[in-house]
């Protein structure tokens, strides 16, 4: 076709043809209208994704999210307008919200009303304006010039809120006003709003300084002591007018963390933790110009005075109530989400019925023997340090966990802290049972491949250089009391019953002390951050009688974990919160548990409680195990046992009179020195031997230890010493061909013949070991 035929052809409507392809394939491949259907399908699918894309985008353009976000905000406005109108100012209902808590026995006799709130409101004028000013430095420096809300903290704080994190910090002053006064302490959404609105209104309608009037009359400074005038007292034995600058900072301080900061019960570290807040509240006064900075730097830390009891809490009632409201708080920390403090300030005065486990008899018995067997002996006016002995007792029913008896001390409204619950003193050797548990528990063997258990071989020579699994030495070589060496080869149980020092301090190291400190948090002890260190086989950590009672209730109870509890039912209003079950799981294997029970039978068969427990007329035929322990420099000493349906630990501590220090208990009572064997196992046995059932035989699941009829009686190289004079004048001192009197299956393993020492082998003073409680210097502040 010429290029006339195609011009003419164009002006008809036509198309040239296309020029045959070069490509080797069908003619249907290479076709015009082959090529020109996939063309028209491309566009149409082009145009479509196009068309999609350009439909999102319109969609959610810039300024429709613009329209959105201030849609959004104007509803939230008008939201609040309508919260701002809707919501008045309450009437002030915090004092009216404080009513008695009443104390109940477990029989429901009542033991204690603790009713009158310990407020007295004073004037601002009466309070010094310097000390004014401390509380506004510690909590809000922009007090004077803010609108009485902070709406970042209060944001923050709703988000915590939503997502279940807890309180949280930031609020003015204003609004803690607020919060006690008009409101309450719920951690709620609603709440945090009406506090937000309130507390516009209130600083719109009210001067600055009668929110801060307000502020410290009403604020919890722990001590069951509400607004400034009861703490200057509780604190400093002054009134609130009367408080120096110094005074002021450390009340003000305290108000972050009443319980934590409180210097008469704070740890070390809430003391670091207080005086750094002291100093932060002093310094803010000086960069605000209201404290001259050379008058600063003269300041010193105001050491506060000693709790005062309340009144209606004499002898052993405070102590109990301490402990019930302790661990209730406990209990709304963990299921309500507030902190320590808000549980505290929601438990004090605050309409509670507290029913107790207390046993009434039980604890007159406990009571009873603790006056005869210790009180009625000391003199402290012929001997100066029997004023500074403190006992400290627990007794627990095993299968249930219930405290029935507590001891805390002579008189609450004379000694503030409870020696039933305090860990400051060493358990000393009653820590050793959990060693022989933790090898049990965990198939340990010695360095030899031995498997350890009751009859294994140990080497009994003091100073003994502990060795590792490579045989390399450890640097830890303790010593034995009085120097004592039992031979090279002694059987575990001889080492319970006499309390060697050295055989479990190698056995420790032989299970590996990570794996004795697991178990021992498994049992009830509280090993915090402690390090894994050959030392503390020698039980030179922290743990009061409640801890070492629910230890050895959870061994009594085959394994399964024992919390101790002393509250049976708490109600506020109708409602009654629940309780955690005081039984828990199985920690260690029942076997593990019950050998244990078995090796510490012989303790009190032929051991150093032999004396003041095995051989008591008042025994009856009970089946008794337990542990005694006294610690390095005669500071505590300890007996804890237990019958089949009775746990009990008792612990005696040396304490100043005055500065609180930890004293030596030697020559106390005219004993040259203290040992568990003594008053602890005489207190505990007056006690069980006159409340305990007549459950009389241990349930045992194991061939150990020396409940178990022997099958072999190992050789002791060397024979102990004859009874040491530390054995207390008035128990009767053995014969060495006194035969124990219990029936042959609970003959120990060693030759009854011999005759041990009825003395406790002590925790020696030792070179190599760690301080009290050895932490790493890098975790001091944790």
């Amino acid at each position: 076709m010429g290029r006339a035929e195609e011009r003419r052809a164009r002006q008809r409507g036509g198309r040239r043809a296309a020029p045959p392809t070069r490509s080797s394939g069908t003619p249907s491949e290479g076709t015009a209208p082959g090529g020109r259907a996939a063309a028209r399908q491309a566009a149409r699918g082009k145009k479509g994704a196009k068309k999609g894309k350009s439909g999102i985008r319109r969609f959610f353009t810039w300024k429709k999210l613009l329209g959105a976000f201030f849609g959004f905000c104007l509803l939230g406005i008008g939201a609040f307008v309508v919260m701002y109108m809707m919501i008045d100012v309450p009437k002030g209902n915090a004092a009216a919200q404080k009513q008695s808590n009443i104390y109940e026995y477990s029989d429901g006799s009542v033991m204690a009303r603790v009713g009158d709130t310990n407020r007295e409101i004073v004037d601002l004028s009466e309070v010094p304006k310097e000390v004014q000013r401390t509380f506004v430095a510690a909590e809000n420096k922009t007090f004077y010039t803010d609108s009485g809300v902070d709406l970042k903290g209060t944001a923050r704080g709703l988000l915590n809120t939503l997502s279940g994190k807890g309180k949280q910090g930031g609020s003015t002053i204003t609004q803690q006003y607020v919060k006690n006064y008009y409101l309450d302490q719920d951690q709620t959404v609603t709440r945090k709003l009406r506090e937000l609105v309130i507390s516009l209104k209130v600083d719109r309608t009210t001067p600055k300084d009668k929110i801060l009037a307000g502020y410290i009359n009403t604020s919890y400074y722990g001590r069951g002591a509400y607004g400034i005038q009861a703490a200057a007292q509780d604190y400093y034995r002054v009134d609130a007018k009367k408080l120096s600058v110094e005074q002021g900072a450390y009340l003000a301080a305290l108000l972050q963390a009443p319980s934590q900061y409180d210097w008469a019960v704070a740890s070390p570290t809430g003391k670091r933790l207080v005086q750094a807040r002291w100093n932060y509240v002093l310094d803010n006064m000086v960069e605000q110009g209201w404290l001259d900075k050379g008058e600063r730097e003269a300041m010193k830390f105001p050491v506060p005075k000693a709790p005062k009891a309340a009144p209606g809490l004499e002898g052993q009632k405070g102590y109990l109530v301490k402990l019930a409201n302790q661990q209730l708080e406990k209990q709304l920390v963990k299921t309500q989400g507030i902190t320590q403090d808000e549980a505290e300030a929601r438990v004090e005065n605050s309409g509670w019925t507290i029913t107790l486990n207390i046993d009434k008899k039980k604890q007159a018995a406990l009571e009873k023997s603790v006056k005869t067997q210790l009180i009625s002996k000391l003199d402290p006016k012929k001997r100066p340090v029997d004023k500074n002995v403190q006992a400290g007792a627990v007794s627990v029913d095993p299968k249930t966990g219930k405290i029935v008896a507590l001891y805390g001390g002579q008189d609450y409204t004379k000694h503030y802290i409870s020696n039933a619950n305090r860990t400051d003193y060493q358990p000393a050797s009653t820590f050793k049972p959990v060693i022989l548990a933790a090898a049990l528990e965990n198939n340990s063997e010695t360095a030899s491949g031995k498997p350890i258990g009751a009859d294994t071989i140990y080497d009994g020579t003091s100073k003994r250089q502990v060795l590792d699994g490579n045989g390399n030495k450890v640097g830890f070589a303790p010593e034995n009391e009085d120097d004592q060496d039992y031979g090279k080869q002694v059987t575990v149980q001889t080492a319970m019953n006499k309390s060697i020092n050295s055989v479990f301090a190698q056995m420790g190291v032989d299970v590996g002390m990570d794996k004795v400190l697991a178990t021992a948090t498994k049992l009830g002890m509280d090993t915090g951050k402690l390090k894994a260190l050959p030392a503390y086989t020698l039980g030179t950590m922290g743990a009061s009688p409640l801890q070492m009672a629910g230890v050895y209730a959870t061994l009594d109870n085959h394994g399964k974990q024992v919390t101790p509890s002393i509250i049976k039912s708490a109600e506020q209003g109708g409602t009654e919160i629940q309780l955690p079950d005081p039984v828990g799981e199985q920690v260690i294997s029942r076997e593990a548990a019950d050998t244990v029970t078995s090796v510490l039978t012989g303790v009190v068969a032929d051991g150093t409680a032999k004396v003041s427990v095995a051989e008591n007329p008042a025994r009856d035929g009970r089946k008794v195990a337990g542990k005694t322990g006294t610690s390095d420099d005669n500071l505590s000493a300890w007996f804890t046992g237990y019958t089949p349906d009775l746990v009990t630990s008792v612990g005696l501590f040396g304490e100043d009179a005055k500065t609180g220090a930890q004293t030596k208990l030697y020559k106390t009572a005219g004993l040259d020195r203290v040992n568990g064997g003594g008053f602890p196992a005489q207190i505990w046995a007056a006690y069980t031997f006159g409340v305990a059932g007549k459950n009389t035989k241990f349930d045992l699941d194991t061939d150990q230890g020396a409940a178990v009829q022997p099958t072999w009686t190992p050789t002791v190289s060397e024979t102990p010493s004859e009874t040491p004079s530390e054995t207390p004048s008035e128990t009767p001192s053995e014969t060495p061909s006194e035969t124990p009197s219990e029936t042959p299956s609970e003959t120990p393993s060693e030759t009854p013949s011999q005759s041990p020492p009825t003395g406790e082998v002590s925790t020696p003073a030792e070179s190599s070991t760690s301080p009290l409680n050895p932490f790493d210097p890098a975790d001091e502040d944790q």
